[in-house]
């Protein structure tokens, strides 16, 4: 589902060590990945781009996403949107709640990470 700034799909890993239930990507990511990956992604072809090119790893940008998250949206927010299950404990009703929450917060922290780019 898309909305203007970015698109939301639905994963659904939940039973490996690194589940992900959604990802959240800018449009504007998401045109740079399948320009990098063809229709097809996966995560070994970004991996080896990035590696390729000198660019920060995934895991990486994974944990400077997450410092920029909780300044732009609450942590349970933040949590929902990298699968930080662990660390969430909810009801499904709640669960609801957060992807609503998630879809409205998110266009908070991709402008959060514009200024942020700006700034560096």
């Amino acid at each position: 589902m898309c909305f203007d700034s970015f698109c939301r799909y639905y994963i659904g890993i939940r039973e490996t060590m690194k589940p992900c239930e959604w990802a959240y990507l800018s449009k504007e990511t998401i045109d740079m990945i399948r320009e990098i990956a063809g229709a097809r992604m996966r995560r070994q072809v970004i991996q080896k781009y990035a590696r390729e090119h000198g660019l920060l790893p995934p895991k990486t940008m994974r944990k400077i996403s997450w410092r920029l998250m909780i300044k732009a949206m609450p942590r349970e927010v933040a949590r929902f949107i990298q699968s930080r299950f662990g660390e969430l404990k909810i009801s499904e009703a709640r669960y609801e709640d957060l992807l609503s929450e998630a879809d409205q917060h998110y266009p908070r922290y991709l402008e959060r990470l514009q200024r942020e780019l700006r700034i560096g």
